[in-house]
């Protein structure tokens, strides 16, 4: 497994959730959404919900399922 992949996993079993601003900011990670799909590949259940912030802006929080 990738390193980014391994942060990203291990993030997401001690925490449950991650935003793609959380990726960038913790992990220097760019692509969260093609690394939610390389982990959905190797067999793990990652489910996406659509979110609104403070400003209306829309945003994709993704939470590991198992």
């Amino acid at each position: 497994m990738a390193p980014q992949l391994y942060q990203l996993l291990t993030h997401l079993k001690n925490h449950g959730t991650i935003s793609n601003v959380e990726a960038q900011a913790m992990f220097k990670m760019r692509a969260l959404p093609r690394r939610i799909a390389d982990l959905r590949e190797l067999g793990y259940e990652i489910k996406r919900e659509i979110r609104k912030d403070s400003t209306g802006q829309r945003y994709a929080r993704y939470t590991f399922v198992g």
